[in-house]
């Protein structure tokens, strides 16, 4: 279940169908999809982030949260975020799959923020997720310039 600070508690598709609606407006759109992750006591909390951010005019956003009773370490989650973004960029791209030029067009916005940057720990691991979103055929983006991440999942796994 994920959940809007505008339209509260949706389900995968009906946050497909919020967007479809919201990019109906004029503008230009890009669809970033980011997962950010937080250590707990016992668990790990993993948070994934849609944002339809409507360029010059703000936007929209949906989140998850996902508890792992399993620990990892800094890498691990790292890689568990990045394969929790492509899977989900995944699952919405087949919710559009029903109309083929819809889901073409969709593809071509999104983008997969990384929460991994050139400086800290995170580097070491960074040419890896990098090479794993782009593999798949997806626009990747590291800090500072990964905001759906960095920014928006984070404020969520520090809430939690």
């Amino acid at each position: 279940m994920f959940v809007s600070p505008t339209y509260g508690p949706l389900k995968l598709e009906q946050v497909v169908q919020r967007m479809c609606a919201f990019m109906k407006k004029e503008g230009e759109y890009r669809i970033i999809v980011g997962t950010d992750s937080q250590p707990l006591l016992r668990s790990t909390l993993f948070v994934s982030a849609i944002v339809v951010h409507r360029i010059g005019r703000g936007g929209i956003y949906f989140y998850r949260k996902t508890y792992d009773l399993k620990p990892y370490s800094t890498k691990e989650r790292i890689l568990a975020e990045a394969s929790m973004s492509l899977a989900l960029a995944s699952e919405m791209l087949q919710l559009l799959a029903r109309d083929i030029v819809l889901s073409e067009h969709y593809r071509q916005l999104l983008e997969i923020h990384l929460d991994v940057g050139e400086k800290g720990l995170t580097r070491e691991i960074l040419n890896v997720v990098v090479g794993m979103v782009k593999g798949s055929g997806y626009v990747a983006q590291i800090k500072p310039d990964a905001f759906a991440a960095s920014c928006v999942a984070d404020k969520h796994t520090k809430s939690a």
